[in-house]
Order: C-alpha cells, then sequence, then structure tokens
C-alpha cells in the first residue's frame, strides 16, 4: 500500500492537535496576486479551494495541472494502456484519517462506486515518478488545509495527493539519509483558500465515502460556492 503518512504520525498528531488550532487553521489566509493559479476540488460533498504554489513546487504543480486537465500522457494501471484524459475526474478519497488528512488521486479507484473499498485502492499510480522539491528548514504544514503529493519514500511522486486537515507539524521536511538531497518529507504545493471544512466532512464519512467528481484549473480566485 502506498505509505503516504507514517501511521505513528497520524496517531501523534491525533493525540496532540488541540481543538483550538483545528478552529485557528480551518480558514488560512493566502494573498491574492496577478498570475496565481488555483485548484478547485468539486467532491460530492462540496467544494475546495487551493491556491498552487509552482514557486515552492514548480514541477509538482506542472505534473498535477497537466494530468488534472488531460495533458500529460499517464498508464491507466487498470488497462496498463497509455492514456492522454483527466485522471482525477470520478475519483474516489481512498483513504481518510479523521483529524489529520484525506488522500486521493489513485487512478485506480476512476470511475468506481462511492462506498467501495477494494484492498488495492492506494496502490496505483500514473506509470511514472518524479523528484521531491522540499526545502530545508521550511515548515510548510504550520497550517491546516496544505495540499501536498503523497509518496512511497524519496522521490517517488507520482499522482496521488493529500490534503491536511489540521496543522500537521510533524509532516514538515527532516534530515535523512535515505534521500540524495539529505532532507525526506512530503512535497507541499498548494494552500486552502475556500470549502477546507470539507476536508474534516470528508474524512468522517469513511474511506471511499466521497467522490471527486472534477478538478478545476482557474486564475480567478475560487469561492467554492
Amino acid at each position: 500500500m502506498l505509505r503516504t503518512l507514517l501511521s505513528a504520525a497520524a496517531a501523534l498528531s491525533l493525540a496532540t492537535t488541540p481543538s483550538s488550532a483545528r478552529a485557528e487553521g480551518a480558514k488560512p489566509k493566502v494573498a491574492a496576486s496577478s498570475g496565481d493559479l488555483y485548484a478547485v476540488f468539486v467532491t460530492s460533498r462540496g467544494k475546495i479551494g487551493v491556491k498552487l504554489l509552482p514557486g515552492d513546487a514548480p514541477n509538482a504543480v506542472k505534473n498535477f495541472v497537466e494530468l488534472a486537465k488531460g495533458e500529460k500522457p499517464w498508464t491507466d494501471p487498470k488497462s496498463k494502456q497509455q492514456v492522454r484524459t483527466r485522471l482525477y475526474d470520478g475519483t474516489l478519497f481512498h483513504r481518510v484519517i479523521p483529524g489529520f488528512m484525506i488522500q486521493g488521486g489513485d487512478p485506480l479507484t476512476r470511475g468506481e462506486p462511492v462506498g467501495k473499498n477494494y484492498a488495492g485502492f492506494g496502490t496505483g499510480g500514473p506509470g511514472f515518478r518524479f523528484d521531491d522539491e522540499i526545502r530545508p528548514g521550511t515548515a510548510p504544514f504550520a497550517v491546516a488545509c496544505q495540499l501536498a503529493m503523497a509518496n512511497m519514500g524519496p522521490n517517488t511522486n507520482g499522482s496521488q495527493f493529500f490534503i491536511t486537515e489540521v496543522p500537521t507539524p510533524h509532516l514538515n521536511p527532516r534530515a535523512c539519509g535515505e534521500s540524495r538531497s539529505g532532507v525526506c518529507g512530503y512535497v507541499r504545493f498548494g494552500q486552502g483558500v475556500c470549502g477546507c471544512e470539507r476536508v474534516a466532512e470528508i474524512a468522517r464519512a469513511g474511506n471511499g465515502q466521497t467522490k471527486l467528481e472534477k478538478v478545476e484549473i482557474t486564475s480567478r480566485a475560487p469561492s467554492c460556492r
């Protein structure tokens, strides 16, 4: 199974994050400027709007946008054929942890019915991997509603992503010997601007209970109405 987030770290988050931190992190403020790019996750429970951060993670943003818009070829893990379609539309949030995060982006879940919780969900990807973009000494997960790449270890990013529900500082970059750069962690490439309360709703609904109907890429700041 895709090892996105260590279970020990998840338990730490659930055990130590106070309710006040949840409230303070629920509506992060992000300044708008010309040239901004946003992703709107249109789910079966409502919309989540995220400001993408190409200045921090240009490759991750480019990969996500191209997969979302069907502009980049990827290998369908079901058919084993290379396709050029919108990867995220019709997928499920296959792994969720209340008080922590929601994970999606597995093409194995495309077209599957809400409520299906197949054991193989979480193992699918686009047929390629790309390197980390992690800056040492930063704290990208200090506030809630952060969009980041799921991974199986250093430099194994593909299509799967997660959105945090609460501040998760234990996910911040750390020194390690496993990576060529000497830094391990998760590539944060977006910050929530609206609809972040739906992360908690999706997490509490359970694995596979929410469909990602489509991802919209826009230059206009979303309202999530």
